[in-house]
């Protein structure tokens, strides 16, 4: 007998395969029943492993052994004449049989029953790429930088952004904002998670090597899902051609979109003008400078781009540049000059920029943003929104627009346009920050938490990230749990005004006063030295910080220390009437923290004029139905809600709102109402005292887990 027909005669190729079949269901009952239990992964790895181990095992066993019916018995001892290996194959394809039968009535269950169920999920989440906009949507990583010379990284760069402008003409396609796409930067992400953290499909990289006049630029287009490369190639030409080479490549990227999307249509065409390729090199070189958002490379950008416009005068792209760049180095923003100064050098910039190329993109995101910055607002939102006709992917003059309509108090177009942001841009910080300041105005804080969430992922050192985690603890109230993240923002960039301000602010809600006093802003400053009883030190520092907006902290000043009528005196000679009072200073931005106009009403009713009083209030009662109907729902909302309904008389309707800012994370001084005397009225108001107690026992629990004593209360002052 040949070794196959024993091997067979033994049943080794039943019992191999009965192994193997029932092997295979028992690892998938495993893996349902780990899955279910929650069981660590290594528990199923082990028990694959076992199952594997045992196959060689029962081969062994089903060469060397039989089964009799006196047992197992190994098969030498077996008497041929008396084997019943025949009739024990035949029990073994009966078990082989049931257990496939099984198999097949476990997928068609699966299939036709649960795959049913699971369907109307499936097929949307399915058809959603197909018919979403994410489906047309590509990213431009920065190519990577393969000349011997490092510093040749910003030719890279603005190669891969020119081409990423040249795309975003493209109508119906999604093109992802430079500063997410630019934020892998250096990074060894798969493009499966570049991919999902900027929503796009398709993903353009590649590299360039300069060397003297020449340059060799690859570029390849892969999709994000799979990998696979759906295009690539390689040009090599004189520096003299690298328009051309733009051309082409975007061009061929085009093509191939077509044929797989249908995104677009004709032929595309470099964004940027044409000029001399060394005025060319210093625009590419000054606008990396610029998005660095530093002094000394912005003041280098403007050297580079004088540079360019030596050689061509007539270069539009860069006049634009280099007017963004004076409007961002006042001495508000990351320079020193002097704000009239700096508009009135950036204007003609983009003048000219303009009258060579009226349909510069960029130039107009400039003007508009000179428009803003001078208070013509209205212009500001018209001239961006050309901007963004031309070129969608300009995130910074998006950024601006939401900002132009934020001060125009249009709420729900800063919502719109914030969210917008986030999706061509996702990892734009500046618009993330917004984005979540938004949520927090709304009193939408599960949002926030899913922005944050889904975004600290990919930038999880930074510090707008460490911010608004702190930002969102002190909102649902737990300042103690806000206090590290804080100071840990503050350490990162010492020299951050956001930063800075978050800290003080804390400090000022946690009663740490002292500290506040050496390190905080004016605002925070002036309140903590109220706080430590310097009331006179306080009053100079307010008058000293009344520029723009800032005239909310001498009203605040002058309410704590019950000089009404110097509030009065100071409103009457500096605004003709409250008509021209709320134009220069509208309070209707969804916060209302200031409370401009309750402070000007209380000082009326104090100083006995009541058709004064009565029209403030009026006002007031205007501008918080107007933030409540754009929903601005939050802790300063609601205290100022509290300030109108006490001084309306409607005392209940106070105790409400005044619990509700105290939920927010909002504490005062522990005697309320000597910042705040309208609501001396409430003093014998259980109710009140039970709030005002609440609120006190709170600042002093959230002190104690910062290792601080508690409040002091001081003496009460008359209203």
């Amino acid at each position: 007998m040949s070794f196959f027909q024993e091997l067979k005669r033994r049943n080794v190729f039943r019992a191999s395969a009965a192994y193997a079949v029932v092997g295979w269901l028992l690892t998938e009952i495993a893996a349902m029943a780990f899955g279910t239990f929650e069981a660590p992964a290594w528990v199923m790895k082990v028990f694959v492993t076992f199952v594997i181990l045992g196959f060689p095992l029962a081969v062994f066993f089903a060469w060397a052994f039989e089964l009799t019916p006196d047992g197992l018995k190994r098969e030498r001892d077996v008497d041929r004449s008396q084997s019943i290996t025949q009739a024990t194959g035949r029990k073994l394809d009966f078990l082989i049989i049931a257990v496939l039968v099984g198999v097949v009535a476990y997928f068609a269950f699966d299939k036709f029953v649960f795959e049913s169920e699971r369907r109307p999920e499936s097929v949307e989440s399915a058809a959603e790429p197909a018919n979403a906009e994410a489906d047309k949507s590509i990213a431009v990583l920065p190519f990577v930088n393969m000349s011997d010379d490092a510093a040749n990284e910003y030719f890279s760069d603005g190669i891969s952004e020119e081409i990423l402008n040249a795309l975003a003409k493209v109508q119906n396609l999604k093109v992802s904002g430079r500063t997410s796409s630019f934020s892998f930067k250096d990074r060894d992400d798969d493009l499966q998670t570049i991919g999902k953290a900027l929503g796009v499909s398709y993903i353009l990289e590649g590299s360039v090597r300069k060397a003297g006049v020449r340059v060799r630029i690859t570029a390849q287009l892969i999709e994000t899902e799979d990998g696979f490369h759906l295009w690539s190639e390689t040009y090599e030409r004189e520096l003299t051609d690298i328009f051309a080479i733009q051309d082409e490549i975007a061009q061929a990227i085009l093509e191939q979109l077509i044929v797989r999307l249908g995104a677009g249509d004709g032929e595309l065409h470099f964004a940027a003008a044409r000029t001399d390729v060394s005025a060319f090199d210093l625009y590419l070189e000054a606008k990396q400078k610029i998005y660095t958002r530093k002094k000394i490379q912005l003041e280098q950008a403007i050297d580079l781009l004088d540079e360019a416009l030596d050689i061509d005068p007539e270069y539009s792209p860069a006049y634009a540049q280099r007017g963004i760049a004076l409007l961002m180095l006042t001495e508000d923003q990351y320079g020193t000059i002097p704000r009239e100064e700096s508009t009135s050098r950036a204007k003609p910039m983009f003048d000219k920029a303009l009258a060579l190329n009226p349909a510069s993109a960029e130039a107009l995101a400039g003007l508009g943003l000179y428009f803003s910055q001078t208070g013509n607002q209205e212009q500001a939102v018209e001239t961006l929104g050309k901007a963004l006709s031309i070129n969608p992917t300009l995130v910074n003059a998006r950024n601006w627009l939401a900002n132009a309509h934020a001060r125009l108090n249009h709420l729900e177009d800063v919502k719109r346009i914030r969210v917008e942001i986030l999706v061509r841009d996702p990892l734009y910080l500046a618009g993330i920050s917004n984005l979540l300041d938004d949520y927090i105005l709304y009193g939408e804080i599960e949002q926030a938490q899913a922005v944050l969430d889904r975004v600290r992922p990919y930038m999880p050192a930074s510090r707008t990230m460490v911010s608004w985690t702190g930002v969102l603890h002190f909102t649902a109230g737990r300042i103690a749990e806000s206090m590290p993240y804080f100071d840990a923002a503050y350490e990162m960039d010492p020299n951050s005004p956001a930063a800075k301000s978050q800290l003080t602010r804390i400090l000022f809600y946690s009663g740490q006063y002292e500290r506040l006093l050496e390190m905080g802003l004016d605002e925070f400053r002036v309140y903590g030295l109220m706080r430590v009883g310097r009331p006179d030190e306080a009053l100079q520092l307010a008058k000293e910080t009344l520029a723009g907006r800032q005239v909310f902290v001498l009203f605040r000043v002058l309410i704590y220390q019950r000089r009404y009528a110097e509030l009065i005196e100071y409103l009457e000679s500096n605004w003709a009437d409250l008509d021209a009072f709320e134009a220069e200073l509208p309070e209707r931005d969804g916060w209302s923290e200031h409370n401009h106009l309750g402070m000007i009403a209380y000082a009326y009713q104090r100083m006995g004029n009541e058709e004064k009083f009565q029209d403030a209030l009026l006002r007031f009662a205007a501008a918080l139905e107007y933030q409540r109907q754009m929903g601005a729902n939050n802790q300063s909302i609601a205290f100022a809600n509290a300030v109108y309904a006490v001084l309306a008389g409607d005392h209940e309707t106070a105790l409400i709102r005044l619990a509700r800012a105290i939920e927010g994370g909002i504490t005062f001084n522990p005697n309320l109402t000597d910042a705040w005397p309208m609501f001396a009225v409430l003093a014998d108001n259980p109710g009140f005292q039970t709030t005002v107690q609440r609120m006190i026992d709170h600042m002093n629990f959230e002190r104690a887990k910062l290792g601080l004593g508690p409040v002091a209360r001081q003496p009460v002052l008359a209203p």
